[in-house]
């Protein structure tokens, strides 16, 4: 069993851990800290009993676009996702993605949210076209590091569409 809250400074350092140890992309904790200054309620842990986390999601808003711009529309964008191997197969990621998915909806106001993705990381894959129903809206070649392609996808939500 794990608890599901919202993240707060004090855990930065463990989610930075938690990335290191799960992922190939890694942040400065520079980057932790714009995320949690700019948008607190967009990142989230999951702690187990002793409160030691073993997930977290890190998402933003996207800031890119020209926000005065008659064709604007508000999105957010899952920066990293990770869960600890001990603590997979457990829905704890889906948990992380949905949380930081109502924010961006209900704080924000976003219409969808997208991310990135390896091309070879199949259970990621799985998990965003099968259990949150993300789309495939390109491919970017050689977007990570080690020039792994990516699948660039988005999940538009649900109450936007009525």
């Amino acid at each position: 069993m794990v608890n599901i809250r919202m993240a707060t400074v004090k855990d930065l350092i463990e989610m930075q851990q938690t990335n290191l140890w799960c992922l190939p992309e890694n942040y400065q904790m520079k980057y932790y800290f714009y995320h949690q200054l700019t948008w607190p309620q967009l990142l989230w842990v999951a702690e187990d009993f002793n409160g030691r986390i073993v997930g977290y999601v890190l998402a933003k808003m996207e800031e890119n676009d020209d926000q005065t711009s008659p064709d604007y529309v508000p999105h957010g964008h899952i920066t990293s996702l990770a869960v600890l191997r001990t603590h997979r197969k457990r829905g704890i990621a889906t948990s992380l993605m949905k949380r930081a998915q109502l924010e961006m909806e209900q704080v924000f106001d976003a219409r969808y949210v997208s991310l990135h993705v390896r091309k070879s990381n199949r259970a990621a894959f799985h998990l965003y076209s099968e259990t949150l129903k993300y789309e495939i809206n390109d491919i970017e070649r050689g977007y990570y590091a080690d020039v792994e392609d990516a699948y660039d996808m988005s999940c538009t939500f649900v109450q936007q569409l009525e």
